[in-house]
């Protein structure tokens, strides 16, 4: 609650979360879910996987996020749920399984956003690599060391209305209609001991 960011859903060890989604957050969005998953990761950190025996390691997680539009709606008729999805979710996904443990990696596009919305928070950028159904991606290491390390150059131009609806359709089963909305998207997974 402190930053402000809705958990989407939890599916076995991930756990999603979106910003500007509820509320209004145009000005902050991805400075929010960043302070979330830093937060995270250090609650994380304090959390020994045996109590037992403290000397056997703290929970790890790897965190990845993305912003960009994502399409919300209500799924299913018999057991109706809310869900967004889209190509922001499936990149922020990618961002998080080409993480490492107990660290946060982000797109260009996100951290292009992070600069601008919380300069307080070092960015590294990591070069780029091959994400799987992306292809060739820049990438960012986010909270890494001390300073900015990663100047930023032509950055993306921002939608003209990122906190509204900027379509909608319906399909033959007349289904409410889609928000499509823009959004920053965080997947968090738990790793294995280091």
């Amino acid at each position: 609650r402190e930053y402000a960011v809705f958990k989407v859903e939890t599916i076995g060890d991930a756990y999603m979360a979106v910003t500007n989604l509820v509320e209004p957050q145009a000005e902050d969005y991805v400075s929010r879910i960043a302070h979330f998953a830093i937060a995270v990761l250090a609650a994380a950190d304090l959390i020994p996987i045996d109590e037992q025996d403290p000397g056997g390691g703290t929970v790890q997680l790897r965190v990845g996020f993305h912003s960009g539009p994502v399409v919300a709606n209500v799924i299913g008729s018999l057991n109706p749920r809310f869900s967004i999805y889209g190509d922001t979710v499936n990149t922020a996904s990618r961002m998080e399984s080409n993480s490492k443990p107990g660290k946060i990696h982000c797109s260009k596009t996100a951290a292009t956003l992070l600069a601008r919305q919380a300069p307080d928070i070092a960015i590294k950028n990591r070069g780029v690599i091959s994400v799987k159904g992306k292809g060739a991606m820049e990438t960012c290491w986010v909270n890494e060391g001390g300073a900015s390390s990663w100047l930023l150059a032509d950055p993306p131009v921002p939608p003209a209305d990122p906190s509204g609806p900027v379509g909608s359709s319906r399909s033959k089963h007349r289904r409410p209609p889609e928000l499509i909305l823009q959004k920053s998207y965080a997947s968090f997974r738990t790793t294995s001991p280091r």
